[in-house]
């Protein structure tokens, strides 16, 4: 078996780590419940964040990729760049993210003060 045969075009531990940023981005987006206690959650500066380090991957592995890996990478970015401009326009998120760090941080305090 030659060495080309083995290398797999799209690394099971790569496509894992993809989906599992992108998993925790639709979650931040408000598109998918949350794994822990299944209620929708949007957190739009997380999500912005988490799309960030999907595209400071893409950038350090440049040539590193395969052609499936890098596929799957930009398209994962794409769609996850589109859905947050979507989820950005609406003019109701910057209301519910304005309560949010009260609300489900946890620590009781009050940021608007």
């Amino acid at each position: 078996m030659s060495q080309q045969e083995e290398k797999p075009d799209l690394n099971p531990y790569f496509f894992n780590l993809v989906t599992m940023f992108a998993s925790a981005a639709w979650q931040q987006l408000g598109k998918i419940q949350s794994h822990v206690d299944g209620k929708i959650y949007k957190d739009l500066k997380s999500a912005q964040i988490t799309i960030e380090m999907l595209i400071m991957i893409r950038d350090k592995m440049k040539g590193n990729l395969s052609k499936k890996e890098e596929e799957l990478l930009t398209s994962t970015i794409s769609n996850l760049q589109i859905n947050y401009a979507d989820e950005a326009a609406k003019p109701e998120d910057k209301k519910e993210e304005e309560n949010k760090p009260s609300d489900t941080c946890g620590c009781g305090s009050d940021n608007k003060s």
